[in-house]
C-alpha cells in the first residue's frame, strides 16, 4: 500500500470515529475542551475532527513504516528542520536525551534516529504476546537498541548513556504515581514522568524535542528538532518536569492537529480523584 492510500484510509477511519461519536472521539473532545477552552467552539470542533484523522493516519501508516525496507521508509522524510541542533548534540562528548512526544509519526522518527546513530529506547511489550517479535524486529531493523521498561531496563539505559550514548523517550505517557510529578500541560495538571529529568541529572545529558511532522497530500514527512526549555536542566525535579512539558507544548503548538489527543493524559488527578474520563461528553460541538 502506498503512503497516499494508507493516509486516505486513515482519514476515513478518523471521519467514522467522529461521526459515530466513539469513545476515542469523546476522549479527544474532553482533552481539547480542557486544553483549548479559550478557543471558539468552531475552532475546537475542527481540531477534534482533524486530530481524529491525524491519529488514524498514524496507525494506518504503520504497515508501510514497519513492512517496507528501512531505506524506503526513510525516503518518506523530505526535510529535516533543526538538523544542525541534532548534529551539535550527537557530535559532543555528552549523552543525549531525545524527547519524542506522540505527535505525527513517531515510529518513523525512531527509525531515523536509529539509522543516524545508535540509540537505546525503553520498550513495553504489547498485550498481545504474538505481536512482540514482529514489533521488535520492525523497530530494531535499523539498529535501534530496545531495553525493557523496567528497573533493570532503566539501569541498562543509564549505563548506555554514561558511555556517551543517546536515548529516545516518549515523555507524555502517564507514569505510575511513584514515578511522576504533577506539572502543568496546556494549563491542566498532568502526572508527568520524572525519568527523562533523572536521566539528564545523573548523566549530564543534553536534550532536545523531536517529532515527525506529516506533510499534506501524502507528500511525506518533515522531521523537526527543537531546543528544550533551559530549566529542564534544573536539579529540582518539579522545575525540570515543568520545563519538559513546556518544551513539548511549544512543539505541539506548531500544529496541534497532529498530537495524540485521544490519549487519556489526565487520568490521574492531584486530589486522587478517579473517573476523570468516565462521564465523557457527547458530541455537543456538532
Amino acid at each position: 500500500m502506498s503512503l497516499l492510500r494508507a493516509q486516505a484510509f486513515g482519514r476515513l477511519m478518523g471521519h467514522l470515529l467522529y461521526s459515530f461519536d466513539s469513545e476515542t472521539a469523546r476522549v479527544t473532545r474532553r482533552n481539547i475542551d480542557l486544553c483549548f477552552a479559550d478557543k471558539p467552539v468552531e475552532i475546537r470542533r475542527q481540531l477534534i475532527k482533524d486530530s481524529l484523522q491525524q491519529i488514524s493516519m498514524t496507525f494506518s501508516e504503520l504497515g508501510a513504516i514497519w513492512e517496507w525496507p528501512a531505506d524506503k521508509s526513510l525516503a518518506l522524510i523530505k526535510h529535516v528542520s533543526g538538523e544542525d541542533l541534532l548534529n551539535d548534540l550527537v557530535s559532543g562528548d555528552r549523552p543525549v536525551v531525545i524527547l519524542a512526544p506522540h505527535y505525527g509519526n513517531w515510529e518513523l522518527l525512531g527509525l531515523f534516529l536509529a539509522k543516524k546513530f545508535q540509540v537505546a529506547s525503553l520498550y513495553s511489550p504489547p498485550k498481545q504476546a504474538g505481536l512482540e517479535t514482529y514489533i521488535r524486529a520492525a523497530r530494531e531493523r535499523s539498529g535501534s537498541l530496545l531495553v525493557p521498561a523496567s528497573q533493570k531496563g532503566v539501569v541498562q539505559l543509564l549505563g548506555f548513556l554514561r558511555k556517551g550514548g543517546a536515548t529516545g523517550i516518549l515523555p507524555d505517557q502517564e507514569p505510575d504515581l511513584s514515578s511522576g510529578k504533577f506539572a502543568s500541560f496546556f494549563g491542566q495538571p498532568a502526572l508527568t514522568m520524572t525519568l527523562a529529568s533523572r536521566l539528564i541529572q545523573k548523566t549530564g545529558a543534553r536534550a532536545c524535542v523531536a517529532v515527525a511532522h506529516r506533510l499534506p497530500s501524502g507528500q511525506g514527512f518533515e522531521l523537526r528538532f527543537r531546543e528544550v526549555d533551559s530549566e529542564i536542566y534544573e536539579k529540582d525535579l518539579s522545575a525540570s518536569v515543568a520545563a519538559m512539558n513546556r518544551s513539548i507544548e511549544k512543539v505541539i503548538q506548531e500544529d496541534p492537529r497532529q498530537y495524540q489527543w485521544a490519549y487519556k493524559r489526565f487520568r490521574k488527578q492531584p486530589d486522587g480523584g478517579k473517573g476523570f474520563y468516565k462521564r465523557l461528553p457527547t458530541s455537543h460541538l456538532n
